[in-house]
């Protein structure tokens, strides 16, 4: 946690996030571009993030997307699909069911991994950690009908 992690939690409860949420990745990816993945938007927040490279599931190009995430047990990440808790899923969600095999920069380290959805227990208990880190979590859950998909990415 850094200095400015409460003023990104009290940014990331606002309803109309969802809204600004392209314009935010816009200029994350514009950021990473220029520092090399050196530096990010939740870097600045003091919040664990990491660059998702997947294969689109129609067009089968890369696709990459930054995302807060959970450093988790067995040098894995959690990662969840909340959108801030808006009414559609994000589309990397779908496209880590068709083609779980991912990449993932995290901190400038480029490393394969695999993820994998989780259920039942094994999401309360990583659930649970991704609150400890992002209590947001929480709300994007009572502001939408779906649930939130929890992913694990472990090394391959």
């Amino acid at each position: 946690m850094g200095l400015l992690t409460p003023v990104a939690v009290r940014i990331g409860s606002v309803s109309w996030m969802p809204k600004l949420l392209p314009q935010i990745v816009f200029v994350d990816k514009l950021v990473q571009g220029g520092t090399g993945g050196r530096l990010t938007i939740l870097d600045v927040a003091g919040l664990p993030n990491l660059m998702l490279t997947v294969t689109g599931r129609k067009s089968g190009l890369p696709r990459s997307n930054p995302l807060l995430c959970v450093p988790y047990a067995d040098d894995s990440f959690l990662v969840a699909g909340s959108y801030f808790g808006g009414p559609k899923e994000p589309l990397w969600v779908k496209n880590v069911e068709a083609n779980p095999d991912v990449t993932v920069r995290f901190k400038g380290a480029t490393s394969q991994r695999r993820a994998r959805l989780l259920e039942g227990d094994e999401r309360a208990a990583a659930w649970q950690a991704m609150l400890a880190v992002w209590p947001n979590f929480a709300l994007y859950e009572q502001r939408t009908d779906r649930r939130i998909k929890v992913f694990r990415l472990d090394p391959r």
